[in-house]
């Protein structure tokens, strides 16, 4: 069972969906359901000997494209409605262990144009408000399966997160006439204490107004709003500077870090937004090698608490990044 039940409160839709229970969690790698399905093996989700990449509904959706009615009725204080939606899973590549800072530049621009396409479909369904392309990686974040993968959804309404991100960017269009991102970027590059790095087409900083100790956005120089905006040239150097990221947050303390990456794009069908700014943020989930970042009381209700200075996660990170060029 899979429904909307309205949130009082904080006039935001909670998803039920008591299906997804039974999902597959951490197998062993023999069993593994999105490797390819190996001769004489049990079958994957993928039923070719090997794969480039893959892309499918998920088998446990939080959001369906026919989704049931509600188990229950709605009343005027609490509205439900039907989860309907799509839930992808985006598999990067037929290798069972590795994770997106193993791929070439090639792989993940090949996943760019996989995700570019993914996002063009599934804003051309009417019942779609907002497709989020997220990665969610690490067992401590709660990846259930370690095989490298993405997820997409395609939710019927704006995400609470990224409606007040875009009600923000319109905000400050009308009262400066220029882009929330723009101006962010600008002063970024300006001070460069927090800057990692830049290539031609994109720029990775931790933002000043960091919650997590290593987060990172990477944002397009050139103002664009979603993927299928942007040109090939700049997709290439999409590709580029999330290797160079991901790369670097391995390189920070010589392991893997687990992290959650956030592709932010316009609303479904809304092209060319003068105020709205695409861009990827990445929220590492470690604040110092062997001790983890919770989401505590306080950012429970709201607040982050930041243990570290921006500027000096920046300059870590830099350093890293020195180290792998040596």
């Amino acid at each position: 069972m899979s429904e909307l039940r309205w949130h009082p409160y904080l006039e935001q839709w909670v998803i039920t969906a008591t299906h997804r229970q039974e999902r597959t969690f951490l197998p062993p790698k023999e069993y593994c359901p999105l490797c390819p399905t190996r001769p004489g093996s049990m079958e994957t989700e993928v039923p070719y000997p090997d794969y480039e990449i893959v892309v499918f509904e998920n088998r446990f959706p939080s959001l369906q494209r026919s989704a049931p009615e509600p188990a229950v009725e709605a009343t005027p204080l609490t509205p439900v409605m039907p989860a309907q939606g799509v839930c992808e899973v985006v598999l990067y590549t037929p290798q069972h262990e590795g994770e997106m800072a193993d791929l070439s530049v090639e792989q993940i621009a090949k996943l760019v144009e996989v995700w570019t396409d993914r996002f063009e479909e599934l804003s051309s369904y009417p019942f779609v408000e907002y497709v989020l392309i997220f990665e969610n990686k690490g067992k401590e974040i709660g990846v259930t399966i370690p095989h490298p993968h993405g997820q997409i959804y395609a939710y019927p309404f704006l995400p609470p997160l990224i409606e007040r991100e875009i009600l923000s960017a319109r905000k400050y269009y009308e009262q400066f006439g220029k882009c929330l991102v723009c101006a962010v970027m600008e002063q970024e590059l300006q001070d460069g204490r927090r800057l990692i790095t830049r290539n031609e087409h994109f720029v990775a900083f931790v933002p000043f107004f960091a919650r997590f100790p290593y987060e990172v956005h990477v944002v397009p120089v050139r103002h664009v709003g979603t993927l299928p905006e942007m040109s090939t040239e700049e997709h290439w150097s999409l590709a580029e500077m999330l290797s160079v990221v991901t790369r670097t947050l391995r390189n920070l303390w010589e392991m893997s870090i687990p992290y959650i990456m956030l592709l932010h794009q316009s609303p479904a069908r809304e092209v060319n937004s003068p105020s709205y700014h695409f861009h990827v943020e990445f929220y590492p989930f470690n604040r110092t090698r062997d001790k983890l970042k919770y989401l505590a009381g306080s950012e429970q209700a709201g607040t982050f608490i930041n243990d570290t200075l921006a500027e000096e996660t920046a300059a870590s990170l830099r350093e890293s990044l020195a180290r792998l060029q040596k």
